[in-house]
């Protein structure tokens, strides 16, 4: 049993950010139907890696890593028939989910209002780049317009350098975890006054929220790149191997003598010119070109074990390979592998905790429309005589 058994929630969401808050609900036990339409597909369903053929809308990787444990339904939000049949599902929802443009839910007679007046109680949670309020409330972007407002893509790069763009929609992955938080505390209220509520996020506050820390320095006038502003050596250095790398942090004198003893350099501890930390870090960059020189001849995860033990905050740098294979993140059972009817099996994520006592379940991601019948039929009490006849018209599509 999950922790969310018996959760509603009808998800009108698409792409990243608005399915990526509702995947973690349904991987803990809530019952997720996506509302998706042949008519306007889901621009993740389009978006690669794909397991065949790149036109094949149930063969996004992508689709299937943000969508695990969902039912999906197809109606057609262009005709006031399908709004009908979606107007079903919210009075059967606890919870609607949307990420649409600033307006196009109460076009169609779906806004918080016209919500409330089918569900007194009803949860709405609406996912945005700059929220539904304000003087940008009617912006329209992706993650990384995000990332640009927010002050990442300022930051991002190397000291002297152009902005630069995170190399993925980071906003498409911090919002939903700030939203995942917010449709619980939302439940929470609900439960206690009988009252629901429009929950509003946005991409930019969360984006600047991690990063709040860096905007409260007086003197950030430049980015840091790999540099702290106190310690030293930090950053990466080089080990054997085409591009290996070990992540390194010395935060006072016992880890940095520990550190050079661990390389084999005890003289290099002793050296006038690094013996405090102001010295080390006002000689950073020659001191990094002599620590690079004394990790290269390393392997990466044997150095990162043996400085961990002496004390120095170390740990190698992975690729995508090598995080799909990490022991700890499978002794931990963070991927769990699914069977996919077109993506075979697949390594899915899971979620990033656990409960002890109500244990998730990551189920396989839904083929397009795949539980049409299970919903409108069983579910919201539809005769088959109907559902063919709007499946023809197009309205279940």
């Amino acid at each position: 049993m999950g922790a969310l058994d018996g959760l509603k929630i009808a998800d009108f969401s698409w792409v990243g950010a608005g399915p990526r808050a509702t995947k973690d609900l349904a991987d803990n036990g809530a019952t997720v139907i996506k509302i998706e339409s042949r008519k306007r597909l889901d621009l993740g369903r389009r978006s690669p890696p794909f397991a065949g053929d790149p036109k094949d809308h149930d063969g996004s990787a992508f689709f299937a890593q943000t969508n695990t444990s969902k039912k999906s339904v197809t109606i057609n939000l262009g005709d006031p028939r399908g709004v009908d049949v979606a107007r079903k599902l919210v009075a059967w929802a606890d919870v609607v989910v949307e990420n649409f443009g600033p307006g196009y839910m109460e076009r169609i007679g779906l806004g918080f209002d016209e919500l409330k007046a089918i569900k007194p109680d009803i949860v709405l949670v609406s996912v945005s780049v700059a929220g539904r309020t304000g003087p940008m409330a009617g912006f329209r972007g992706y993650g990384n317009s995000a990332a640009a407002h927010s002050g990442h893509a300022a930051m991002t790069g190397w000291p002297g350098s152009d902005p630069h763009m995170p190399p993925f929609a980071y906003g498409d992955v911090v919002a939903p975890m700030f939203a995942t938080v917010a449709t619980l505390a939302a439940l929470e209220h609900r439960d206690r006054t009988g009252e629901g509520q429009h929950v509003d996020a946005s991409q930019i506050e969360p984006m600047v929220h991690v990063i709040a820390d860096l905007y409260a320095e007086p003197d950030l006038t430049e980015k840091p790149g790999n540099d702290d502003r106190a310690m030293a050596p930090h950053g990466v250095y080089p080990c054997s191997g085409d591009e290996n790398w070990i992540a390194i942090a010395v935060e006072d004198d016992a880890q940095w003598r520990a550190l050079c003893s661990t390389l084999g350099d005890d003289a290099l501890a002793a050296d006038p010119a690094y013996v405090t930390a102001a010295d080390r870090h006002g000689r950073r960059e020659t001191l990094d070109a002599t620590i690079g020189a004394l990790t290269g001849q390393s392997d990466k995860t044997d150095l990162a074990e043996r400085l961990a033990a002496a004390g120095v905050p170390a740990a190698p740098v992975l690729n995508g390979k090598e995080v799909l294979e990490d022991p700890e993140l499978n002794a931990g059972g963070h991927f769990q592998k699914t069977q996919h009817p077109v993506l075979g099996e697949s390594m899915m994520p899971a979620p990033p905790m656990h409960l002890s006592d109500t244990p998730w379940r990551v189920g396989p991601a839904p083929l397009l429309g795949e539980h049409n019948g299970e919903i409108f039929g069983a579910l919201l009490g539809m005769d088959e005589t109907e559902i063919a006849r709007l499946a023809e018209a197009g309205v279940l599509a």
